[in-house]
């Protein structure tokens, strides 16, 4: 009988079974150390002992060797590698990372390969790793692996070929949404109080708590008790947080604002409060958005998060109750103004998905959205000042004082110039003496009126907009309220049995809307009577025959905004305009005319552009791209368009533009180390952006972490429409020109990308069955 080996304590061997490879890093690296039970090799190796291998060859990249049928091969199992971690961490970027940001991108000039020892020859045996996407995984894999404490790993290489569309798809699901979980409260504080947009130059930790919830106040003072070290200030703001003056004096005290809690147990038989956790965009927006959190939350359903995308809704009528309106975001200079309004389509989508198993609890939580959304709709959007009462059209157009403090300090600068030239004093000095009043500039006033209504409107910024926007009744605007009126009516005929009762008083906005009847101070009170369904159809029929009668253009076949002051339309082409088809408002006639005559002057290579260059204008040093111009596009254009498309039957439009997005993500994904960004220039394929802003989500070492919010979203969304065939093709990294611009068929160009491929995806793609796609 052989003799019995002894090991040393807690190895755990290569071929005892292993973990499945594509699954998230906290399982996948959860376990120990791993070794080999080779006796043809240096046995020292269970002590950790290394072998150092120089991973070029000679020191001559381009005289590597080709594989040979000696190499070892894939015959008995999948490969794996046996890798220190550290050190491979320090050849990696010392090899392959040229521009020195640590990350992995085809702009490195590296030699793209790199020789790792495999797993059952205790790394004395070699095989080459080649090409952007997998080297830029294999640095990934060692980042995830060092966060989990691990020093020595067994990789398997199909976690660096994995196809790229399910390993983002994978990564924003178990990874991303997780790390921009925010929670209010004292464990998720520390956090969420850290703004990067603060700069003030004071970043003491400062929490607003809305009048009216003292158990909340007295919450936080307790925490500031417990956690001396944070110096949190707590302050409870007044009965009418959003009063222009007020919000102005908060100007030089940032701070977040309290949003939803539930009361749980202590764990010491008494009571606490404990923040309902939420997503944030990401990068330098930290705190709750309102229009990002709709398309967010369209991710979470897709993902199967239905109870944090449920939270989300409880925030915003929080938001509602305490701060009049749901928030631009969850900070103290958002107080007066808000953003395009989803909520009723938001919280219908979730409770169509809610757990069946309590019927009355879920209809008891749409009723209190819904009853919060019709006091958003009567109090905000069809009350003055945001309505035009002479078109009935309702405008981005809130109130505010002084110079948006939110902005980067250069942002206005060539703005106020002129201004403080004209006084004598500097741009700084300008600008505190005409925040504080102290200088009286009306024009000034006049732009930021305009300026404010842009951030409002969620497209700061666009020449579209330009000193103008609170004057539009724009088209985006028309549409989401038209859901609203729609949606509201049919919850209330379809779950409500036809009656709602509204338990809280505001003033109702008068109908049909007219100067005259809002001239009449006289308002119906909300709890008068009980809603019905046909009063808010009644409402969605007039708005559409006003959007029609103001916002429709025949000749151009396309919707524009609506001036309300000069009375005429304003001709800037805004994609916005499909947003019509989203909402159900446009006509089949009107979406045929969307949809065969105006689609293709937004229709670029990588989806669809914000505005028409035409309409943009000419660019130069005096007059700088915009972001929400041409030829950027954003995740919530690409999803309305998509959603809107498929609804009045057009599924192959909706597919092939889903398919031009999620190309141009899947090609950065795999060409710049994991890259999720906010946005993309989609006439070139890039996420370098230079407009404005520049972009966010790009600033990460190593691992992507977050991506970002809407783009991780547009990404779930956008695999929802894909045939199988075009998963594969996008996986490929086929361009959408071979996949759409000729008769032949799908299987054929997926072929002839693999048969082509070359780096950065060619190894990557041996893992992908291309040969057997269904025709």
């Amino acid at each position: 009988m052989a003799p019995t080996l002894n090991h040393p304590t807690g190895v755990t061997f290569v071929d005892d079974g292993h973990n499945p490879v594509h699954v998230d890093a906290a399982t996948y690296y959860g376990g120990g150390e791993a070794f080999t039970r080779s006796r043809t090799y240096s046995h020292s190796h269970i002590h950790g002992y290394i072998p150092k291998r120089t991973p070029l060859f000679e020191e001559d990249t381009h005289m590597r060797a080709r594989r040979m049928s000696h190499d070892e091969k894939s015959v008995t199992g999948p490969r794996r590698f046996l890798i220190d971690v550290e050190e491979t961490i320090r050849v990696v970027l010392e090899q392959e990372d040229t521009d020195g940001d640590f990350q992995i991108s085809i702009t490195d000039a590296g030699p793209k390969m790199m020789a790792l020892g495999t797993a059952t020859s205790n790394g004395f045996k070699t095989f080459d790793v080649r090409g952007t996407y997998m080297l830029s995984n294999l640095l990934q894999e060692l980042a995830l692996a060092r966060d989990h404490g691990r020093k020595r790993i067994v990789l398997d290489e199909a976690r660096l070929s994995e196809n790229p569309v399910d390993r983002l798809s994978r990564m924003i699901k178990n990874s991303f949404w997780h790390s921009l979980t925010r929670r209010i409260d004292g464990d998720g504080l520390e956090i969420i109080t850290a703004d990067p947009k603060n700069r003030t130059g004071r970043v003491q930790p400062r929490i607003y708590v809305p009048y009216g919830e003292p158990a909340m106040a007295e919450y936080y003072r307790k925490v500031a008790r417990e956690k001396p070290h944070m110096n949190l200030d707590v302050q409870v703001l007044p009965p009418k947080p959003d009063d222009a003056v007020f919000v102005k004096s908060l100007n030089s005290k940032p701070g977040l604002l309290a949003l939803a809690m539930n009361e749980v147990d202590d764990g010491k038989g008494g009571r606490t409060l404990k923040g309902i956790p939420f997503i944030v965009p990401g990068a330098r927006f930290n705190e709750l958005y309102n229009w990002d959190s709709y398309f967010i939350s369209l991710g979470l359903l897709v993902d199967g998060q239905v109870t944090m995308a449920k939270g989300m809704v409880d925030h915003f009528i929080f938001e509602i109750k305490h701060y009049g309106k749901i928030l631009n975001g969850s900070r103290s200079y958002y107080l007066c103004r808000t953003q395009p309004p989803f909520l009723t389509d938001m919280a219908l989508q979730i409770y169509n998905q809610l757990d069946r198993s309590d019927v009355e609890s879920n209809r008891q939580w749409l009723k209190r959205a819904i009853q919060a959304a019709i006091k958003e709709y009567h109090t905000i959007w069809v009350a003055e000042p945001r309505i035009d009462p002479k078109t009935g059209l309702s405008r981005y157009r809130p109130d505010g004082l002084g110079i948006p403090p939110e902005t980067e300090a250069t942002h206005f600068t060539h703005i106020l110039e002129p201004y403080a030239e004209k006084h004598g004093i500097s741009v700084l000095e300008f600008s505190e003496k005409y925040n504080n009043g102290v200088l009286k500039e009306p024009a000034l006033d006049e732009y930021f009126l305009h300026d404010r209504a842009v951030r409002e409107s969620g497209h700061d910024t666009t020449y579209r907009f330009e000193k103008r926007c609170a004057n539009l009744g724009t088209i985006d605007l028309q549409a989401l309220l038209y859901k609203y009126e729609v949606d509201i009516g049919t919850a209330i005929r379809e779950v409500f049995d036809d009656e709602l009762e509204l338990e809280e008083e505001f003033d109702l906005a008068p109908f049909p809307p007219s100067v005259e009847a809002y001239r009449n101070p006289y308002r119906e009170c909300s709890t008068s009577r009980l809603q019905n369904s046909d009063e808010w159809f009644e409402r969605a029929d007039h708005r559409r025959e006003m959007i029609d009668k103001y916002l429709w253009n025949e000749n151009k076949k396309l919707y524009f905004d609506y001036d309300t002051v000069l009375e005429k339309q304003s001709l800037y082409e805004s994609v916005t305009a499909f947003w019509a088809l989203w909402a159900g408002c446009a006509s089949e006639d009107q979406c045929w005319k969307l949809v065969s005559q105006s689609l293709k002057r937004f229709e670029v290579l990588g989806g669809l552009v914000s505005g028409t260059e035409e309409s943009r204008g000419k660019i130069s040093l005096d007059r700088p791209n915009r972001q929400w111009d041409y030829p950027y596009a954003w995740p919530p254009h690409q999803i309305m368009t998509w959603v809107g498309l498929e609804r009045y039957g057009y599924l192959e439009d909706a597919q092939r533009l889903s398919y031009r997005f999620l190309y141009m993500m899947t090609t950065a994904f795999v060409d710049f180390n994991g890259v999720v960004p906010e946005k993309f220039d989609a006439v070139k394929l890039s996420h370098l952006v230079d407009a404005e802003y520049g972009n966010q989500g790009l600033d990460f070492k190593m691992v992507p972490r977050e991506g970002f919010g809407w783009m991780n979203s547009a990404y779930q969304v956008g695999l929802s429409f894909l045939t199988t065939h075009m998963r594969r093709a996008v996986a490929t990294c086929t361009s959408p020109e071979i996949v759409f611009g000729s008769s032949a068929n799908l299987e054929s160009a997926v072929a002839q990308a693999a048969h082509a491929a070359t780096d950065p995806l060619g190894l990557a793609m041996e893992s992908l069955d291309i040969d057997s796609l269904p025709v």
